[in-house]
């Protein structure tokens, strides 16, 4: 008994036809919006690669945009063969290799499947990558005169004041690190050699955030020096006054932000599998009710159309069946390869 069987003539067939080669155009779109969406996700990850660890974070927007390419060239592939289905005459090229278009389909849906589940997942690993990644910016904060790293005060304050966050998990983050140059610090002061002999590392530390993590909706001038000296400031308490400089850490901010996206193009991946199941359907339908005519030399004879030949119980097991012939078989040939080599 075959599943979803349905009857069809000459009208049904014309109009199933035309309506699955919209929606392989449809799919077409889709697929653009894939390639774009995994495009934009990578020129988003590169704005930022300093703060990122490794360069396994691009695995995804790479598989997005080959993923994207494959669905254009498939569903115009598929469009193609919709609108060849109108006429026997052409339609009959295409039915040799029908059925594996159909398998390679479904296997890539399961692909593409899976690449919505990565989007969802990569929220993981990032947080990881992030983490080091603003450790590492961080400390290279006041190398503005070494070459290969001038750069991240500016990336590092540009993303602070775009993010409105400070540190990795928060403000105090800065207080671990020296992020004033040797070259702005008196040696010759107490205070500097101080702080300097301080610390096992010998770094200039401070209680202090540079000016990018400073909020300008705060009415109060930004405290960002002496942070926690109630008596550095006027009327201050840094435990129970409401700091005025971004109190969000910067992995959780860029965490937010590219977790919304991921999960945004992880839906919009969903969605694409869901169409591209859609258009499978329909032309398996085609498919199956053109090799089904009552006369095939009459095109406007009525026919039979389904999406498996027979039940999902029995389709698997003839899947299992062929499956078992075709290991057997390969033990077969290597059993006579072992007996000729014997033999030699």
């Amino acid at each position: 008994m075959a599943l979803m069987l349905i009857k069809f003539d000459l009208k049904k067939r014309v109009k199933l036809a035309q309506t699955v080669w919209f929606m392989y155009w449809f799919a077409v779109m889709a697929g653009v919006l894939v390639f774009s969406m995994g495009l934009f996700f990578k020129i988003e990850l590169r704005k930022r690669s300093e703060f990122m660890d490794n360069n396994e974070s691009h695995f995804l927007p790479n598989l997005l945009i080959l993923m994207g390419l494959i669905t254009c060239v498939t569903n115009a592939f598929g469009g193609k063969i919709c609108y060849d289905s109108l006429d026997p005459s052409k339609f009959a090229k295409w039915k040799p290799m029908l059925k594996n278009f159909l398998v390679s389909c479904m296997c890539f849906n399961s692909l593409l499947l899976m690449t919505a589940l990565l989007c969802f997942l990569m929220r993981i690993p990032l947080q990881f990558t992030l983490t080091e990644g603003l450790k590492n910016g961080m400390r290279y904060y006041k190398d503005t005169d070494t070459p290969g790293r001038c750069y991240m005060k500016r990336t590092l304050d540009l993303m602070q004041i775009e993010f409105r966050c400070c540190g990795n998990d928060n403000y105090r983050d800065w207080f671990e690190f020296q992020w004033v140059s040797n070259r702005y610090l008196d040696f010759s002061s107490k205070e500097v050699k101080d702080r300097i002999g301080s610390n096992v590392d010998g770094q200039y530390l401070m209680d202090a955030v540079p000016f990018s993590c400073c909020n300008p909706s705060s009415p109060r001038p930004c405290i960002q020096y002496q942070m926690t000296n109630n008596s550095a400031h006027y009327s201050y308490d840094h435990h129970t006054e409401d700091l005025n400089v971004w109190k969000r850490g910067c992995r959780d901010a860029l965490l937010s932000y590219y977790g919304s996206m991921m999960n945004t193009i992880g839906a919009l991946v969903v969605l694409v599998t869901i169409l591209e199941v859609a258009v499978i359907i329909g032309l398996q339908y085609i498919h199956s009710s053109l090799s089904t005519l009552a006369n095939p030399e009459d095109p406007e004879s009525e026919s039979e159309g389904w999406i498996l030949e027979k039940t999902v119980k029995e389709t698997f097991t003839d899947i299992m069946a062929k499956m078992k012939a075709m290991g057997k078989g390969s033990k077969v040939e290597e059993g006579g390869e072992a007996v000729v080599a014997t033999v030699s």
